[in-house]
């Protein structure tokens, strides 16, 4: 649904009842972790917290940031605030930057977390009669298996393929006539194109599509949606905060909602790290209000978004932010710009011809910083045309000259997981 100016009208959220109703479980939280937690009982003594003291979102602001070096180097289980016989399940990142984040789960955080996606999944529409597609992996990562419990919890029939083996994704969406479809955003645009080629698109029954694990664009969103004929939606979510389905956007998409009565969401200037207010865009941190395992106190996401000042026209009492922009550590500075990926998006997005799919490349030439933008264009297009107005849109919204190369649709690599955008060959 698009949402109008008299949607908005319906009023701003009431951020201040909300931080009200959140300050009896901080105070709650901050006592508990202190009690059963070795690490945070140190971390807020060397920091001369007073834990007792914290009972407000303002409170929070004197409280040290907790960052996922801190988790790195507790491996494996030196943030757990349990008793280990009270442990049911551990999850993990992938550990691809560095040592992996094990998480540990109680049965609590188990059972919450099923809650909070089957409220995710319910909220795009789906219900006990959908046969629903699970594409993301499964083991120690927490994505299918966390779906999974959601759907299971919602009534609907799970279909666990997991990821890879496109051929027998295919089979199985076309068989089992599944009507929701989940995975990363660029594994849906590959199964979409692939139906596309095998000419099987009126075999297929879906109607919903929820992708996350990446950020990605309204471009990649609308040509997943037109080739699939659906309606898809935006979940988010971190392996360290429980994995996906803690926000999602409505139908109405303007934004995704956040389960309030369990994370508390604050952004900050990734700089300073002060707080800033509902509207002004900034760092996620994500305080865990009823976790056990692992509880985390202001937790940097390093993904940039805002907390959305207006009440959602869906009528939900969960609060939103925006989608997400980037990541603070995804940021390309060139030319003394300060460039997140969803800027790019928004770029192919207000450019006619332009398709969804891009990679940006940085070299330095002669002691000089250049960029290169590969973009698909659209079927049909000129290329030269399409290559000149992505060109001036770059300079007037990001305000930087990129060279730009249109190619064939098609051309850039699809990926069953995420794909890689940014080349940065500068420092090699």
């Amino acid at each position: 649904m698009a949402l109008e100016a008299a949607d908005l009208a319906r009023g701003q959220f009431d951020f201040e009842s909300l931080y009200e109703m959140q300050g009896s479980m901080l105070r709650e939280m901050v006592q508990r972790v202190y009690q059963n937690s070795p690490f945070y009982r140190k971390k807020l003594d060397e920091a001369g917290v007073d834990p007792g003291s914290i009972k407000t979102i303002a409170d929070l602001a004197r409280v040290p940031f907790t960052d996922k070096h801190e988790l790195r180097d507790a491996y494996p289980l030196g943030l757990m605030a349990v008793p280990e016989k009270q442990v049911v399940r551990i999850h993990s990142s992938s550990g691809t930057t560095g040592k992996p984040i094990i998480v540990p789960y109680t049965k609590k955080d188990v059972d919450i977390w099923a809650e909070m996606m089957a409220r995710s999944l319910a909220m795009t529409g789906v219900n006990n009669r959908d046969r629903v597609q699970i594409t993301p992996g499964y083991g120690l990562w927490t994505a299918g298996i966390g779906f999974q419990a959601g759907v299971e919890r919602l009534g609907a029939m799970a279909i666990p393929t997991g990821p890879g083996n496109t051929e027998k994704q295919m089979e199985m969406m076309i068989d089992l006539k599944t009507t929701v479809l989940i995975g990363t955003s660029s594994y849906g645009l590959l199964l979409a194109e692939e139906a596309y080629k095998r000419g099987i698109l009126d075999q297929i029954k879906l109607r919903l599509g929820i992708f996350g694990s990446e950020r990605w664009g309204d471009k990649m969103r609308r040509r997943i949606e037109e080739i699939f004929n659906i309606e898809t939606f935006d979940i988010y979510g971190l392996t360290e905060i429980y994995g996906p389905g803690i926000a999602i956007d409505c139908p109405y998409h303007s934004g995704l909602h956040y389960w309030s009565d369990h994370l508390l969401f604050e952004i900050i200037d990734p700089v300073s790290g002060k707080q800033l207010p509902p509207g002004e865009e900034g760092e996620l941190v994500i305080t865990t209000l009823t976790k056990e395992g692992m509880p985390l106190l202001r937790y940097r996401t390093h993904d940039i978004t805002r907390l959305l000042p207006h009440r959602c026209p869906c009528g939900s009492e969960y609060p939103m932010i925006d989608r997400i922009l980037g990541r603070t550590d995804d940021m390309i500075k060139i030319k003394g710009v300060n460039i997140y990926p969803g800027q790019v998006d928004h770029v192919l997005k207000v450019t006619e011809g332009a398709g969804s799919e891009y990679q940006i490349i940085l070299t330095r030439i002669e002691g000089k910083d250049h960029m290169l933008i590969k973009i698909e264009g659209e079927e049909g297009k000129d290329p030269q045309r399409v290559a000149g107005e992505f060109k001036r849109n770059m300079k007037s919204w990001i305000g930087i000259t990129a060279d730009v190369e249109v190619v064939a649709p098609g051309t850039l690599p699809r990926s069953e997981k995420k794909s890689k955008r940014v080349f940065d060959y500068r420092d090699m």
